[in-house]
């Protein structure tokens, strides 16, 4: 057919990638799932417009490219020239469908019977988790997806996706394991405490002011440059407890408590503290917001399941010596300043009143009587009354599990109808019982 000739073989595989270009059909148009279950409509037109505008870049670069083989230099250029323009283009062709699979594979098991609406009700967490009182940034659009291992991670919008272009959307992975159980809520807002701290820009501002820590002080260097190296993992940590309160800390328990050598080893190029020190981390910033003899108490229940005791290891002595400093930086974080946030420190940003234990006991009281008053609270507020009640014992693991799944259905559901509407219903129909 192509009697020998490179410009007719590679003007038809030009053409081909356009044929096939044409396939890749927005979202909207090809994935099938209920409505509670889709994502929002910024999240899903920040996706669409994102790909058509690498669909235009690559038919563009065809075009010019079955241009270029009909002129003078085209004609005149060998095989081997041709063939070397011709990659250039299935390269982006390749590109522009790994970063339609990026999306697809996040999106297509929301048709999945249950998870599908379950995953919306975890969008609407997410963007609560994100939405700060006085809203010092917009929240960008969210979506989560379920993935296989133990944790949770983010690929943060504006971020750099496979072949190219810039992530228009926070589309955070949430363990299938976690589907759904009680360490949902924590794995959740910490991977979205990442992305609200770039948004404040406060990992820089707090490495650089605990390098000026470590510095000032010779004898604690170690201590204060291991939370220097740390500091992003902290953040995040702090986003979630700031968020759901003691239900963040037994989720990291839940989901750091791994044979006793993962647990205490301390990796020096790591950003994640170990998670010996990284529970202990995440109480005491529990103790600065939320004065309550419970953070002690589970500290210490931690530290039974891993006795240090004894121990004359170097992470031994490290751990202790970092225990030391605690108090003192939980109450840095809670004071710092960042430029971002124009005078106010973390702790006045952060919605922390409304999570005092006191606070959560009393909701979950009322909830007791009233079984709609969850599913009126914001999504994380509602996590830390879940949370809250479990670390006292108000409620079972069964019972966990199905409130919860009953929540996220619900925050889904309200997410796609006029809220004024699905609330009348879930107070004249117990909607809140039985979504």
């Amino acid at each position: 057919m192509f009697a020998g000739s490179a410009t007719r073989l590679l003007g038809y595989e030009a053409r081909s990638l356009l044929e096939r270009l044409n396939e890749i059909r927005p979202f909207a148009l090809t994935l099938p799932m209920v409505a509670a279950a889709a994502p929002s409509v910024a999240a899903q037109a920040a996706i669409d417009g994102f790909l058509a505008e690498g669909r235009r870049e690559l038919r563009t670069l065809v075009a010019r490219f079955l241009a270029w083989l009909d002129s003078p230099a085209g004609v005149a250029a060998s095989a081997a020239t041709a063939q070397r323009h011709f990659t250039v283009v299935r390269l982006r062709f390749l590109a522009v469908l790994t970063q339609f699979d990026v999306f697809a594979d996040a999106l297509t098991e929301r048709s999945q019977h249950g998870y599908g609406e379950w995953l919306g009700g975890l969008d609407v967490a997410a963007t609560d988790a994100l939405t700060l009182p006085g809203r010092p940034f917009e929240p960008p659009p969210v979506i989560c997806h379920l993935d296989r291992g133990p944790g949770a991670a983010i690929r943060r919008v504006r971020t750099r996706l496979p072949g190219g272009g810039v992530n228009p959307v926070a589309l955070i992975r949430v363990p299938r394991e976690r589907m759904v159980g009680s360490a949902i809520a924590s794995s959740l807002v910490h991977e979205v405490g990442h992305q609200g701290a770039e948004q404040l820009g406060l990992v820089a501002a707090l490495h650089a002011h605990l390098g000026a820590m470590a510095a000032a002080r010779p004898a604690q260097r170690a201590e204060w440059s291991c939370l220097q190296q740390w500091i992003s993992e902290i953040v995040a940590d702090w986003w979630s407890v700031a968020h759901v309160g003691i239900g963040s800390t037994l989720g990291l328990i839940s989901v750091v408590g791994l044979p006793r050598p993962f647990v205490v080893r301390l990796g020096l190029d790591d950003p994640h503290p170990p998670p010996w020190i990284r529970v202990k981390i995440s109480a005491a910033i529990g103790a600065r917001l939320y004065p309550d003899a419970q953070w002690g108490q589970l500290a210490a229940l931690w530290e039974s399941l891993y006795p240090l005791h004894g121990a004359a290891t170097p992470e031994a002595r490290l751990f202790g010596r970092l225990e030391e400093v605690l108090p003192e930086f939980a109450a840095l974080l809670a004071d710092f300043r960042p430029p971002s946030l124009q005078g106010r420190t973390l702790a006045q940003t952060f919605p922390v009143h409304d999570r005092q234990p006191a606070r959560l006991r009393a909701l979950w009281q009322t909830q007791q009587a009233h079984p709609e008053t969850l599913a009126a609270l914001p999504a994380t507020l509602a996590f830390a009354v879940v949370g809250q009640a479990k670390y006292d014992g108000r409620i079972g693991a069964a019972a966990e599990v199905a409130l919860l799944r009953r929540l996220l259905r619900f925050w889904a559901l309200h997410s796609t109808v006029d809220s004024r509407e699905v609330c009348a219903q879930a107070q004249a129909r117990g909607m809140a019982r039985a979504v």
